[in-house]
C-alpha cells in the first residue's frame, strides 16, 4: 500500500509538472506561467491555475508577476469554495498582505481575505464566528483603503454581515419577548440598536422594543420607538399596527 501511494504521488507530481512545463526558448517564462494561470483561473480550472501560479512563485522569486501569482493561488482556493479551501485561501491572502503590504493590489488582497470569511458565514441561528471575522476584515479594508474601487462592493457585503449578527441577536430578543421576559428582551433590543444603528430590519426591533416597554408600563419610553419606525420606514409589516399604537398612547396621554 505504501509503495502504491508513493507511485500515485509521483504520478500526480509528474502530471502537474508536465502541465506547467514552459516550452524551451520561451522569452519570458514567468509571464508564460502567469498568463496560463490567469486563463485557467478565468475558466474556473482551479487546480490548473494554482499549479501554474505555484510554479511561477517557486521558480522565479524575482519575477514582477510573483505578487499577482500569490493572489492567484488565493483566488483559486477561494473559487473552489470548500471549507478546507477557504481556510487555505485565507492563509494565502494573509501571506500576501504580510509580504506585499504596499503592493498596488493590497486592497484586493484585503477584500479577498474578508471574502474567505464572508463565504463561511452561517445562518442567524448558528455560530457567528466567521461573520464577526468578516466584519473585522471589512472594517480593516475601510480603514486602510478608503479610496479603493472595491469600496462599494465591500460596503454591501459588510452590511450583509452586520445584518447577520443583528439578526442573530434579534432572534434571542424575540425569544425573550415571546417567553414574557420583557426586561431581557428590552436589554437585547437596545443593545442591537446601539451596536448597529443601520440594521436593515430595525423596524422589527423598534416595534418589539416598544411593545416590551408597554408591557412593563413604560409607555413614555415606548412612544419614541413607535415614532421612529413610522419616520424611518415607508414600508413595514409593523407600520399599520404601529400607527394604531401611537394613536392609543397619545389618546391615553391626552
Amino acid at each position: 500500500m505504501v509503495m502504491q501511494a508513493c507511485v500515485l504521488a509521483s504520478l500526480v507530481t509528474a502530471c502537474a509538472s508536465s502541465r506547467t512545463a514552459v516550452p524551451q526558448g520561451t522569452a519570458e517564462p514567468d509571464k508564460f506561467l502567469f498568463d496560463r494561470g490567469s486563463a485557467a483561473l478565468k475558466d474556473k480550472r482551479w487546480v490548473t491555475a494554482r499549479e501554474h501560479f505555484s510554479r511561477l512563485i517557486d521558480s522565479y522569486p524575482q519575477s514582477p508577476f510573483r505578487a499577482d501569482a500569490k493572489l492567484g493561488v488565493g483566488d483559486s482556493y477561494l473559487g473552489e469554495g470548500t471549507s478546507e479551501s477557504l481556510v487555505l485561501a485565507s492563509n494565502e491572502f494573509l501571506e500576501f498582505l504580510t509580504f506585499y503590504p504596499t503592493n498596488r493590489r493590497a486592497d484586493y488582497g484585503q477584500f479577498q481575505l474578508a471574502a474567505t470569511h464572508f463565504k463561511q458565514m452561517r445562518g442567524p441561528g448558528r455560530d457567528q464566528t466567521e461573520t464577526k471575522a468578516a466584519i473585522r476584515e471589512y472594517e480593516t479594508f475601510f480603514t486602510r483603503y478608503p479610496n479603493s474601487s472595491l469600496l462599494s462592493e465591500a460596503r454591501a457585503r459588510y452590511r450583509e454581515a452586520k445584518d447577520r449578527t443583528s439578526d442573530s441577536d434579534f432572534r434571542v430578543g424575540l425569544f425573550y419577548f415571546r417567553a414574557g421576559w420583557y426586561p431581557g428582551a428590552i436589554d437585547r433590543f437596545r443593545a442591537i440598536l446601539k451596536a448597529d444603528a443601520e440594521y436593515t430590519r430595525r423596524d422589527a426591533v423598534y416595534f418589539h422594543l416598544a411593545e416590551a416597554l408597554v408591557k412593563t408600563e413604560k409607555t413614555a419610553e415606548a412612544l419614541p420607538y413607535y415614532e421612529r419606525l413610522v419616520s424611518e420606514f415607508e414600508q413595514s409589516e409593523y407600520l399599520a399596527e404601529t400607527k394604531r399604537r401611537i394613536e392609543q398612547l397619545k389618546s391615553k396621554a391626552g
